[in-house]
């Protein structure tokens, strides 16, 4: 489990690629402090196992399913990349619930600066923006941020130049793709609500929700 609070900017070192399959090779600092072998890490939002380290540098296998639902599969040996260790249960909770389990990705169509904030249109496909709801929570590329405003077929995020100097989202420009998560809770609770004949719009109403 993650909280979308990167930690550090990565770089790709090293790509070998399989049939239908890749190993990354992510070079880093800060969450080598302790990481270990079989740990979880966020690599721009998605979460990988290490398999293998090295000084400062640690091996990460990326399943085919993977890299249909994310954008991994166009990273480049000097790619920089987003890192967050999974969270430390003594730790503070400073995002949101994130799995590290990427929904599908979207594209940048428009950045604009607003005084010392930026503002990022995402264009996501129907799947992605059935759950995403004005001043939610979404991830993009592992980054814990607050939807602004949602359209049908967009939404709008605002980027605080300590986030953006923190993470790869300075770099990105219109027509780059990132890694959306949607927020875990709304999946679950449609879920729910969908299995269980029970509750009814009428039926929260009558409740007070």
């Amino acid at each position: 489990m993650f909280t979308g609070i990167v930690e550090e900017i990565g770089i790709i070192n090293a790509i070998k690629k399989g049939v239908k399959s890749v190993v990354l090779k992510i070079e880093g600092e800060i969450i080598f402090e302790d990481l270990k072998l079989g740990d979880s890490v966020a690599v721009n939002g998605v979460c990988l196992t290490v398999t293998s380290i090295c000084g400062k540098l640690f091996s990460a296998d990326v399943m085919n399913e993977t890299l249909a639902r994310s954008s991994l599969g166009s990273l480049n040996i000097g790619t920089k990349v987003n890192l967050e260790r999974a969270m430390a249960a003594s730790g503070r909770f400073g995002g949101h619930i994130v799995s590290g389990h990427i929904d599908g990705v979207g594209k940048i169509s428009y950045i604009k600066k607003d005084d010392i904030a930026v503002w990022y249109t995402i264009k996501a496909e129907a799947k992605i923006m059935r759950y995403i709801i004005e001043k939610g929570s979404v991830a993009l590329d592992g980054i814990s941020l607050t939807v602004a405003k949602a359209d049908r077929d967009s939404f709008l995020v605002s980027v605080i130049p300590h986030t953006a100097g923190q993470t790869t989202l300075a770099e990105k420009n219109i027509g780059s793709v990132v890694n959306i998560e949607n927020d875990i809770i709304g999946k679950y609770l449609e879920k729910f609500v969908q299995n269980n004949d029970g509750i009814t719009k009428a039926f929260l109403i009558k409740n007070g929700f």
